[in-house]
C-alpha cells in the first residue's frame, strides 16, 4: 500500500517502470487480499476448502486472477528492463507511459480470462472425473492448463531478458574499454542487473516451485481426498504462503532497490519538520 500511495501521489515518479511497479504491489496486494479471503473460509467451514463447494469457485478464481497478473507483471517489468537498456543502443524505439499502461491493461485482461474459466464451466462440480484433491472443485486439467504455460512463461521469458540485458551491458563495457575510456558505469549496472536477477529467480523459484510440484502430484495422484488428509492440505497451506511471501519480497527487490522511489519512500518515513522561529 505504501509503494502504491507513493507512486500514485507523487507525479515525478509516473515512468513507465514505475507504472509497472505501482501495477506489480497493486497485485500482490490483491494476492494477499485473496487469500485472506481463502482464510476465512478455511476458518469457519473447513469442509468446503478441503472437500470442496461451489462457495470456492469464486475466491480461488480470484486467488487465480491475482497470482497470473503478478507474473504477467514480473514478465512485463523484464522486458520493460530490456527494452530501456537496448533503447540506448538502438534509438529506434522507446518504451512510453502509454505502452506500460497498456501492458497493465493486458496483463489484466488474460489474468481475468484465464480465471473465469471455471466460473464459467471448466470445474468438476457435478462429476469426479479427473476433479483435484488440493483444490476441489477445480479440475485437474484446468490446473495443468493454466500452471505449465504460465510456470514457462515466468522462467524463460526473465531469463532471456535478464541475459540480454548482462550481455549488452557487456558488450559496452568491452567497447569502452577499447576506446580507453571508464568502464565503471557499465561495471556497476551489470553487477545490479546480475544481483536483481538472481533475486528474481530464488524467489520466484522458492515461492511458485512448491505449487507447481503439487500441481504434478494432483495430476498423478489416484487417492482418496480422505487418505491424504491433513498432511497433504498442510502442504498446501504452505504452498499458499510461501505465494503471500512473494507478494513481500516483491517490493522489497523490484521497488526498493530504486533510488528515486527509495528517497521518496524515506521522506515520507522521515518527513522534515520546519521549526518556527525563536522569539
Amino acid at each position: 500500500c505504501t509503494v502504491i500511495f507513493t507512486i500514485t501521489a507523487t507525479k515525478d515518479l509516473h515512468k513507465p517502470i514505475l507504472v509497472l511497479f505501482c501495477n506489480l504491489a497493486f497485485s500482490d496486494l490483491f494476492t494477499s487480499s485473496s487469500g485472506f479471503w481463502i482464510s476465512l473460509l478455511f476458518i469457519t467451514n473447513p469442509d468446503s476448502t478441503i472437500f470442496g463447494s461451489k462457495d470456492m469457485l469464486a475466491p480461488y478464481a480470484f486467488y487465480t486472477v491475482s497470482v497470473l497478473s503478478t507474473i504477467y507483471n514480473l514478465v512485463s517489468i523484464g522486458m520493460e528492463r530490456y527494452l530501456a537498456v537496448a533503447e540506448s543502443i538502438r534509438t529506434r524505439f522507446r518504451v512510453s507511459r502509454k505502452h506500460s499502461l497498456a501492458a497493465v491493461l493486458i496483463n489484466w485482461a488474460l489474468a481475468f480470462f484465464f480465471s473465469c474459466l471455471p466460473l464459467l464451466g471448466w470445474n468438476c462440480l457435478h462429476t469426479e472425473n479427473r476433479v483435484s484433491v488440493l483444490y476441489s472443485p477445480l479440475c485437474v486439467d484446468y490446473l495443468i492448463f493454466i500452471t505449465i504455460p504460465n510456470c514457462v512463461v515466468a522462467f524463460i521469458v526473465p531469463l532471456f531478458t535478464y541475459l540480454s540485458i548482462i550481455l549488452i551491458l557487456r558488450k559496452g563495457k568491452f567497447k569502452m574499454k577499447a576506446r580507453g575510456q571508464a568502464t565503471n558505469t557499465y561495471k556497476s549496472a551489470e553487477i545490479q542487473v546480475g544481483r536483481t536477477s538472481i533475486f528474481i529467480w530464488l524467489l520466484a523459484l522458492i515461492s511458485y516451485a512448491p505449487f507447481f510440484a503439487g500441481v504434478l502430484f494432483d495430476a498423478t495422484n489416484h487417492q482418496c481426498p480422505v487418505e491424504l488428509y491433513p498432511s497433504t492440505y498442510i502442504f498446501r497451506n504452505c504452498t499458499a504462503m510461501l505465494v503471500t511471501m512473494n507478494c513481500l519480497g516483491n517490493p522489497v527487490i523490484y521497488t526498493l532497490k530504486m533510488n528515486e522511489l527509495r528517497a521518496k519512500l524515506k521522506a515520507l518515513k522521515c518527513p522534515t519538520v520546519s521549526m518556527p522561529a525563536p522569539l
